[in-house]
């Protein structure tokens, strides 16, 4: 099967519907799943990857706080038989010893990003976002989102938003020239649905987070997916997992009109 593209606001990227969230891969501690897990071997991410390719996702979420993620992907990706734009994010580390640590200031956005690249052996990283500590206003006010610009302004990033937990966070990010958003957005959690019209007129694109609710929900995986892609600035849903057949069934629920 394939995916059709999905154009993240006006970045010139194009997305598939679904993104491969990679948490998983990188990290098995203090997560909100609901059973645990053991990290899978590098010939399973592999595999993972490959399956992914064959689905039509060509985009991946990452982060520092997903551990171990954006290393094995650095070096794991070259295994793969397609080039997928990478999502990675600033603002919080996580390490099992210490638990999450947030630190929004300039200099610790500029060296998370140096370490990006160098983690996923690239030269731009093609999304980079703000990873909310629920601080979203104040870390905006103290200027986290510029930095993140002046970042893309060296050629150091393609495009660059706020993965939020506030409407106020994403109105404000919008508003200070965020190319795009991700929020949280399932039939459990509306709360930062109006910032789907404000993106829309403000030309960004939006990502979405825990559509299926971290696999706690019971709705039908179809119909949540049906109801995210009636709405044209919403480009992808990233959905994480480790289980290729449950990828591969994920794929399979997505609507008609954006499979090919």
């Amino acid at each position: 099967m394939g995916m059709i593209r999905r154009q993240l606001g006006r970045t010139g990227l194009e997305l598939s519907p679904i993104g491969l969230g990679t948490v998983k891969i990188g990290r098995n501690t203090d997560l909100k799943y609901p059973s645990g897990f053991n990290l899978p071997t590098d010939q399973e991410v592999i595999d993972l990857l490959t399956v992914a390719s064959q689905l039509g996702i060509n985009c991946l979420d990452t982060a520092p706080a997903y551990g171990e993620s954006e290393r094995r992907l650095g070096e794991l990706l070259p295994e793969s038989p397609d080039k997928f734009h990478i999502i990675t994010k600033v603002g919080e580390t996580y390490s099992a010893e210490v638990g999450s640590h947030y630190d929004f200031s300039e200099k610790a956005i500029m060296r998370s990003v140096e370490r990006s690249l160098r983690r996923l052996k690239r030269d731009c990283l093609d999304v980079v976002l703000l990873h909310s500590d629920g601080q979203d206003t104040e870390h905006l006010k103290h200027g986290a989102l510029r930095t993140l610009i002046k970042a893309r302004e060296q050629g150091l990033i393609h495009a660059v938003g706020l993965s939020g937990k506030t409407v106020e966070g994403g109105s404000l990010a919008l508003n200070q020239g965020a190319d795009c958003l991700m929020i949280t957005l399932n039939p459990e959690q509306s709360e930062e649905k109006p910032l789907i019209d404000e993106a829309k007129n403000n030309g960004a694109g939006l990502l979405i987070k825990k559509a299926l609710g971290s696999g706690h929900l019971t709705a039908s995986i179809s119909m949540i997916f049906k109801d995210l892609f009636a709405h044209p600035s919403i480009t992808s849903a990233i959905i994480g997992t480790t289980n290729p057949m449950h990828l591969r069934n994920n794929c399979l629920a997505l609507p008609t009109e954006v499979q090919r």
